[in-house]
């Protein structure tokens, strides 16, 4: 079993920037990932990253906002966010697996996943 813990959620306006860690217990990791839900949307694929080499996937919409990293000794993915904006808004959801997957952006192909912390980006 893995565990994870996510924190660093907040309320920030346009423009301000947070960082979401997640910290992992348990076995090792293959891979972490962050997904997002907003009110009345399906969850979706934020970023991700494989545990060992570093090897980092984004959605589009956050390319050049949003940077995911992982510090190993620490056991602890982040997300950095940068340049937030009010569409940024949503829970976001730490995930992560123990073996390879062939896809990142669904939800059903990762095992483990944290509580969620919200992101509320203000106008």
């Amino acid at each position: 079993q893995v565990q994870l813990v996510e924190s660093g959620g907040g309320l920030v306006q346009t423009g301000d920037s947070l960082r979401l860690s997640c910290a992992a217990s348990g076995r090792t990791l293959y891979r972490v990932g962050w997904f997002r839900q907003a009110p009345g949307k399906e969850r979706e694929f934020v970023a991700g990253i494989s545990w060992n080499a570093g090897n980092t996937r984004y959605t589009e919409s956050v390319k050049g906002r949003l940077t995911i990293s992982r510090d190993n000794a620490k056991n602890t993915g982040y997300l950095q966010m940068n340049s937030l904006k009010p569409e940024d808004t949503a829970v976001y959801y730490c995930a992560a697996d123990q073996f390879f997957r062939s896809s990142w952006s669904e939800t059903r192909s990762w095992d483990y996943w944290g509580q969620g912390t919200q992101v509320t980006v203000s106008s």
